[in-house]
């Protein structure tokens, strides 16, 4: 399996992605600069954190406009596995690929420390190494994680099972439901605020967020036959 780690202007959690995967997944991954307009040749698609283009105007506002995104909603329409972490995750709500919206924390202020998240839906592709219902814990580096949607959208997403992660005992930003995580309709993209690419390893504090990485790349596994 092979994964475009995707570099807007302003990326600063690519090279933590790239570590992931590579290091810890022990996958194939490229970085892939903003303005590619193919993704053919690659599997999985990541969106990391950061502030891309200085997060003017509205996070995630610019890049979703970048040329790379029109291959990014083929990938998706194509049914790859696309994961926004952080700013990936505005990027994705701001390019209409996710539901919402991501306003500033209720406290106002950047938040940088360790929650406890909640696998509410074990059962998608970025999931299926989890329990449901499992408590696992996963940094947050954020200044406006705090999801938003209206009543009829909140239902849409309860009754189809998109909410894959919930903030556990504390709700760090104030996001509608405790949400910290979503997918789209078909399970293939998911946006989630929490930092899963730097809780692969012991050494760092802890590797719950390894599971979601594996869980992406049994799914392909299980999915595409590999012949000698």
């Amino acid at each position: 399996m092979k994964f475009a780690v995707i570099v807007f202007p302003g990326s600063n959690c690519d090279v933590d992605m790239y570590h992931a995967v590579k290091d810890e997944l022990g996958a194939d991954v490229e970085y892939v600069w903003h303005d590619a307009t193919n993704l053919d040749e690659f599997d999985g698609i990541l969106l990391p954190g950061g502030f891309s283009y200085g997060d003017y105007l509205r996070c995630g506002a610019i890049s979703r406009f970048s040329n790379v995104m029109n291959a990014v909603k083929k990938a998706a329409e194509q049914g790859k596995p696309v994961l926004g972490v952080c700013n990936g995750f505005q990027i994705l709500v701001e390019a209409g690929l996710l539901p919402g919206a991501l306003m500033r924390n209720k406290n106002l202020k950047f938040m940088c420390r360790t929650v406890e998240l909640r696998v509410e839906n074990n059962e998608t592709m970025f999931t299926t190494e989890y329990d449901k219902g499992e408590v696992i814990n996963i940094p947050i580096a954020h200044g406006e994680g705090n999801y938003y949607c209206d009543d009829e959208t909140l239902q849409q997403l309860i009754e189809n099972n998109q909410i894959a992660f919930r903030y556990h005992g504390e709700n760090p930003n104030g996001s509608i439901s405790d949400i910290a995580g979503i997918t789209n309709k078909q399970g293939n993209v998911l946006g989630m605020m929490p930092h899963p690419e730097r809780a692969v390893d012991e050494l760092l504090g802890g590797a719950d967020g390894l599971k979601l990485f594996k869980s992406i790349l049994k799914q392909w596994r299980e999915t595409h036959v590999v012949t000698a």
